[in-house]
């Protein structure tokens, strides 16, 4: 994969990131439960980033876009679950 291919999805997938971490509290009932669930989510993130990088480690430029790609993989099935929730007005579950 090209440098610049990897550049676009780490920086769509690090939006998506934002994304679901500005909308957890939202959609989320209780300050506690919303700590778990970023705290899950950095936990995984962080392990499939590192999984990631690891492909590229005679890289490090690549490595840290894969890194960063994982990271936001991790992220993108909340952030779509949390863009449903919010099309359709759900309230705090």
């Amino acid at each position: 994969m090209g440098l610049a291919s990897l550049l676009i999805a780490a920086f769509l997938l690090l939006a998506l990131t934002a994304y679901a971490h500005l909308q957890i509290p939202r959609y989320t009932a209780g300050s506690g439960n919303t700590m778990l669930s970023r705290a899950v989510l950095a936990i995984t993130s962080t392990g499939l980033g590192l999984v990631s990088a690891a492909i590229y480690s005679a890289d490090p430029s690549r490595a840290v876009l894969a890194f960063l790609i994982g990271f936001g993989a991790v992220h993108f099935p909340a952030a779509v679950i949390l863009f449903i929730k919010h099309a359709r007005h759900s309230s705090k579950s």
